[in-house]
């Protein structure tokens, strides 16, 4: 997995944010299988704010390491909003952080869970909680790496505005 300057970039700025205010931050990761905890970790003193990840691919273990309910998954979908923001609550519980950032979606090439190949949510989790849905298309890999640099740029621009407030 390659990261570019960009994603190095904000991935400093996050560091820096979460620890100016003694922040943490954990990821609970489906169709980016651990490669936001990859992205997050490639930058030195990582360990000041991150906390670690749970993977997990298949909605069995989002039950049982994250506590996703299993009735929001029969009337939501694995792949929903609701289920990213619940996969977020579980990782923060797991690990104490502050933050967490939850990817659930269909890296392709085709359908699964009622989704198309592309369809991604991801959930931000802490003192404020927002979601972001993506629809992307290409490769598996291209939707993973794509998720990946959303997911940062994202996350930056949630601590940017609340830096600002």
């Amino acid at each position: 997995m390659e990261i570019s300057n960009e994603v190095l970039g904000l991935v400093s700025e996050i560091h820096s944010s979460l620890r100016a205010r003694g922040e943490t931050l954990s990821t609970a990761e489906s169709l980016t299988a651990g490669g936001l905890s990859y992205a997050l970790t490639i930058v030195p003193g990582a360990s000041d704010v991150f906390l670690g990840s749970i993977t997990a691919y298949r909605p069995d273990v989002k039950v049982s390491h994250l506590k996703v309910d299993e009735k929001t998954i029969a009337q939501h979908s694995v792949v929903s909003e609701e289920v990213a923001i619940q996969m977020g609550h579980g990782a923060n519980k797991s690990f104490g952080s502050t933050w967490a950032i939850a990817t659930t979606g269909v890296a392709g090439p085709g359908p699964a869970d009622g989704s198309e190949a592309g369809k991604v949510f991801v959930a931000f989790v802490g003192p404020i909680t927002q979601v972001v849905e993506l629809s992307l298309s290409g490769e598996r890999e291209v939707v993973r790496n794509a998720t990946i640099a959303s997911a940062i740029a994202s996350f930056a621009r949630i601590l940017r505005q609340r830096d600002k407030d």
